[in-house]
Formats: structure tokens, C-alpha cells, sequence
């Protein structure tokens, strides 16, 4: 990681603080409201089943109880419906509610088309009118307009509003409007269904109205209590959907009309409910997008009107709302996450950086479902586009700093080093001080032996070609092993391991590559035969030696001509230690000190004590015979 300047610390905090205050006035602006409904639908749909609905049922005109009365169109099941109210009224469900318009009377149409005699004619509605007067017992209602005038409301028939206890429309008519966001989906259910409230007309929604009756509440008030908490008329709430379409399970409006219904088990599990009565068959039109449409095992998985309507009820009456994350955990969120990023971003390479900013992004999803799950919403989206400000931020900042040093790096080291050791060079905090410094490393030699006879059998231009051709194999498996080519003198080769980059394992990285590179020269032989056959050539082989230890690495020499290298007698010793592989017999000669350096990774054969020029005291060598 690199060290920064107070000047890097402040761009870094000021990508931050950018990232904040952008992200919190899209919040405040609800601009990307769409994208946070986005998460939450992902995970409505991950999460799947909920929670059981305890306070409110369905009962649904299906297919089969179509098919049980094939002959009867809807508009005149009044007795029917009658004879089901009856039937919930007997079995002690609470609260009623008819997700269905009346907005016609069969006894109407039947008077004025002459089908009946008179007194059938009034008598037909009767059941259905005096379930309508016990008072528990709501009506639905459809705001067409904006709701500023009377013709504005699609009402029950006369007749039906007549039979209503006290004649009163608001405590017993709740607007079924769904509030669709406008991408289409609902997701939430508004406290009123209309913006203009007209004296004697309907104006709370059919699930609001529907919990207010249900706990005794006053329909004429502007607050009701639910869930422990105040409910203001103006308001709107996330629905708390108990699960995907279907998840409120559903009883067959049929078997209310059934025998002996009053002991049916399924209908006696009603007793003390909200029922919601509405019409569930194939080819109607009351169906809506929800948080569970286009889902992940299903597209196109819409939710029926009645069971919004149903969970909507179930998220008052149950206290199940969904908050907001509060605005203090909000800003902490923003900054926390974006101040991490920005921290981390300016001392890591941009990959590891965007790496860090997809773990973020992902981690903080995680979060977010959690979240979800315990009723709050996290800013997910908001949280997400804040990292992509701050990573491009990130990378504005350091693109002109990298270029920079890239090039500097690029000039000064690119014929010595692998790209990916520049590629690590850049990534490191500390550059390589190029006035020279004091430095462990290992030093590696190589030498080709019989050089001379060689040279001697082949013409200049065949020489070339051979020393080009094996230093090309030759250094391919160095820098592998993340060598430095100091520099060819003659047909030898200098490498060092351990700078300009700092490496904690050079001297395993030498042992490797000198194993390598002893099989380069087995397999050049072969190239050398067949180039060269019939000249009579020694066979191909090479002497490396290997030595670890302090060296002065840095760019040396004359104002006019400066070479980045290794001195001293680190460096003096391999080059010994190679001119003696010949005389012991052994390819590669390390020095004890790296092959203790590389902690036990090779195959070593004979030990030598051995006197090399320049120092006074033995070194210690091993013959290297291969990796462990």
C-alpha cells in the first residue's frame, strides 16, 4: 500500500464528502425512488413467504363456483351474497367487506324490464339489504375522476346505500383505488382514496376503512392508532405483503352456500377475521403489478385486487410497517461507506480498489435484505451510486498520478524487469530509491560453459543467433520468477531477486528459477543439435551459481551514462560460486546462506566448503539437485 501525502488525503476526502452529499440530495429528491423499489421487489421476491396473515381472510368467487351457477349472471347473486353474509355473520367473522360494485339493482332491472310482478320485484334484494344493516358490513366504491366533484364517484346502487345503518356512506364505503408508482407496481396503500374530501361522500380506502371498523376506531377522525403507532389521513404506507400472489390463502365462495357451511372447519377458522369477499375467476380484470411480478422462478405474477386489498388490511391491523432507515443511520451509512472506500481506494491498486467496491456494493446488499426483513429500508441504491461516485472519483485522481510514475517506472525499469514486477512496483507504497541503498537480496549468475570452442566452430552471425535465441528462454523463466535482469556480460547473465521490488521469498524465487533454468539448457542442447549438427560442438551446458545476502542496489555510474545494479560482495560470490560449478561437478552451486533463505524447498546434494576469491574466510555451497 502506498503512502499518501496530506494533498492525497484531502482529494480522497473530497471525493467522499461528494459522494455524500450527492447521495442524500437524490434521498431527499426521491430521484432514484424507482431504483430503491427495484431492490425492495428483489427482495420481496428472494424472500418469498413471510409471515401467515392472522387477521384477515379471503373468500373468492372462483371457477368452480361460477361453474356451480352457470345460469346466474353476477349482477343478480345478490341472494347469494346474502345468504353468505349470512353465513359469516353466523360463524362470527367480525368485519366484511365486499370488494365488489354494486353500482345496479337486479330488483331495478328486473321491475323495468317487466320480468316480475311487483311485489317480487322489491322482494328480491331483501336478504341482501338486511345483511346490509347489521353494520358490518362495507361497500366498495371507484373514484374515476380526480375526485373534486360527485360525478367523480362510481357509488353503490340507491338502494343498497339506503339500507346502510343511519344512511351514512363514510362508515361503511371505502374506495377500492390502488395507488400504482409509476412504473406501474403497487406497493403501497394510501389512507384516503381521494385528494378533495365532499361532505357525505366516501374518502377513507376500503382496507382503511375496513381496519378502523374492525378495532371500533372513529371513521371520522384524521388519526387511528394501529400497530402501536398514530396513522395520519394524508399519509401512505408500504404494503407488508405476506408473500407472493396467493400467499393469503383463499376459501371458495361456494362453500359458503354450502349445507351446514356454519360447520364447515374452514369456514368456522373465520370467526373474529376481516373477510374479504372478491372475485378471483379466470379472465377478470382486477389484477396488478406488484413487488412479485416478473419474478425469479415467473414472469407476469400478478396479485388480485381483493388480496392487496386483504394485505393491506393485514399490515394495519398486525403493526407490520415498513420505516425508512432513520435519517442519523442514513448519513452514518453514507458516510462510513463512502469515507472507507475513498480511505482504502487512494492506498490500493484500482483493481483491488474496484474489488473493494464490489465487495461494499455486495456486502451492503446483504445488509439491506437483512434489513428488509426486520421492517426497515436501507438506501441501497442511493448507497450504490455513492460508490460509483467515489470510484470514479478515485480514478480521476490517480489516473494522471499513475501515468506519471507508470512512465518514470516504465523508462527506468522496463528492461529489467517483468511487466508484472512493474505492474507490483506501482502498486507499492514505497519506490525504489534510485541513489542506491542497502538491500538484501540473491544474486544469480549463469554462465555458459565451453563458450570459447564454441565461438571458435561458429561464425559471428551464428553466435548471435544462439546467445539470442537461449537468453530469450533463458529470461522468460527468470522473469517468471520475478528476477531483475541486471545485465549480460558476454554470454553470461546477472539476476537479482528481492529489488527493486521487495520480495520476502527471493531466495526460493532464485532456487526455482535456477532449477528452470538448468532445464532450459537440457532442452537448448536439443535445439543445438539439430541447428548445428555435424560441427562438432560440446555439448550445451550452463554453470549458476547463487548467493543471498546485502548489496547496494541503485542506479550507478557516470552523470553521462547511469545503470540500475547490484554491487558488492553478495553479488562478487554468486559470481564465484558459478566459476566453481565446473570444478565440483555440479550444475547449480548455491551458498548455504539461500538455501537456508529458502526455507527447505530444495533437493540438495554434496556440501562444499569452499575458498573463493576475494574473501578470506570458506563459504559454505550445497549442489542443488532439484526442488523438494
Amino acid at each position: 500500500m502506498r503512502r499518501l501525502t496530506t494533498k492525497t488525503w484531502l482529494l480522497a476526502l473530497g471525493a467522499a464528502l461528494l459522494a455524500c452529499v450527492a447521495s442524500e440530495s437524490l434521498y431527499r429528491s426521491k430521484i432514484v425512488a424507482g431504483a430503491e423499489s427495484f431492490y425492495t421487489d428483489v427482495w420481496h421476491r428472494l424472500a418469498g413467504q413471510r409471515r401467515e396473515a392472522r387477521h384477515v381472510a379471503l373468500v373468492m368467487i372462483d371457477d368452480p363456483t361460477l361453474a356451480a351457477l352457470p345460469d346466474e349472471p353476477l349482477a343478480f347473486w345478490t341472494p347469494h351474497f346474502a345468504r353468505a353474509l349470512a353465513t359469516l355473520q353466523a360463524v362470527g367473522a367480525r368485519t366484511l367487506v365486499l370488494d365488489f360494485l354494486f353500482s345496479g339493482s337486479p330488483e331495478r332491472w328486473i321491475g323495468k324490464l317487466g320480468l316480475a310482478p311487483d311485489e317480487a320485484t322489491r322482494s328480491y334484494d331483501r336478504p341482501f339489504r338486511r345483511q346490509l344493516n347489521q353494520g358490518n358490513v362495507l361497500l366498495a366504491a371507484f373514484r374515476i375522476g380526480d375526485g373534486s366533484k360527485e360525478g367523480d364517484y362510481v357509488l353503490p346502487s340507491p338502494d343498497y346505500l339506503l339500507s346502510l345503518p343511519d344512511y351514512a356512506l363514510s362508515p361503511h364505503v371505502g374506495l377500492t383505488n390502488l395507488e400504482a408508482d409509476s412504473d406501474g407496481v403497487v406497493r403501497r396503500f394510501a389512507m384516503t382514496g381521494t385528494p378533495h374530501r365532499i361532505a357525505g361522500l366516501p374518502h377513507l380506502t376500503l382496507a382503511l376503512l375496513a381496519a378502523i371498523r374492525h378495532t371500533g376506531q372513529n371513521p371520522d377522525a384524521d388519526r387511528w392508532r394501529f400497530g402501536g403507532r398514530d396513522i395520519a389521513a394524508d399519509g401512505a404506507w408500504p404494503i407488508a405483503f405476506a408473500g407472493p400472489p396467493g400467499s393469503i390463502a383463499a376459501l371458495s365462495f361456494q362453500r359458503l352456500l354450502a349445507p351446514g357451511a356454519e360447520r364447515d372447519p374452514a369456514v368456522r377458522a373465520l370467526a373474529g377475521k376481516v373477510v374479504v369477499v372478491g372475485a378471483g375467476y379466470a379472465g377478470m380484470n382486477d389484477v396488478h403489478p406488484t413487488p412479485y411480478s416478473t419474478t425469479l422462478s415467473q414472469a407476469n405474477a400478478l396479485m388480485s385486487g381483493p388480496e392487496i386489498q386483504a394485505s393491506a388490511v393485514e399490515t394495519l391491523l398486525g403493526g407490520h410497517f415498513i420505516d425508512p432507515l432513520p435519517s442519523a443511520l442514513r448519513l452514518l451509512a453514507f458516510a462510513a461507506t463512502f469515507g472507507l472506500l475513498a480511505f482504502w481506494g487512494m492506498r490500493l491498486p484500482m483493481t483491488r480498489t474496484l474489488a473493494l467496491g464490489a465487495a461494499l456494493a455486495l456486502g451492503l446488499a446483504a445488509i439491506a435484505y437483512w434489513l428488509h426483513g426486520r421492517m426497515l429500508l436501507f438506501p441501497l441504491a442511493h448507497l450504490h451510486i455513492g460508490i460509483g461516485i467515489v470510484l470514479g472519483a478515485l480514478f480521476l485522481l490517480r489516473l494522471t498520478r499513475e501515468e506519471r510514475e507508470r512512465s518514470y517506472l516504465n523508462a527506468l525499469f522496463g528492461r529489467y524487469v517483468s511487466p508484472q514486477v512493474l505492474t507490483a512496483l506501482l502498486a507499492s507504497p514505497d519506490l525504489p530509491e534510485l541513489g542506491g541503498q542497502a538491500t538484501r537480496v540473491t544474486v544469480l549468475f549463469s554462465d555458459i560453459r565451453n563458450f570459447t570452442t564454441m565461438s571458435e566452430k561458429l561464425s559471428p552471425k551464428e553466435v548471435v543467433e544462439m546467445l539470442n535465441t537461449y537468453f530469450e528462454r533463458a529470461c522468460a523463466v527468470l522473469l517468471k520468477e520475478g528476477a531483475t535482469i541486471d545485465k549480460f556480460i558476454g554470454d553470461a547473465i546477472m539476476a537479482e531477486f528481492g529489488a527493486p521490488l521487495r520480495q520476502d521469498d527471493h531466495a526460493a524465487r532464485a532456487l526455482r528459477a535456477a532449477v528452470a533454468l538448468h532445464q532450459v539448457a537440457v532442452d537448448f542442447r536439443h535445439w543445438m543439435e539439430r541447428r548445428f549438427a555435424g560441427r562438432d560442438l560440446p555439448p550445451f551446458e550452463i554453470g549458476i551459481g547463487i548467493h543471498t545476502g546485502d548489496a547496494v542496489v541503485g542506479n550507478i555510474g557516470a552523470s553521462s551514462r547511469m545503470e540500475y545494479t547490484a554491487i558488492g560482495d553478495t553479488v562478487n560470490t554468486a559470481s564465484r560460486l558459478e566459476g566453481m560449478t565446473k570444478e565440483v561437478g555440479a550444475p547449480i552451486l548455491a551458498s548455504q546462506a539461500t538455501v537456508d533463505a529458502a526455507g527447505g524447498i530444495a533437493r540438495v546434494g554434496a556440501r562444499h566448503s569452499l575458498q573463493v576469491k576475494g574473501r578470506a574466510q570458506t563459504v559454505a555451497a550445497c549442489a542443488i539437485q532439484g526442488l523438494a
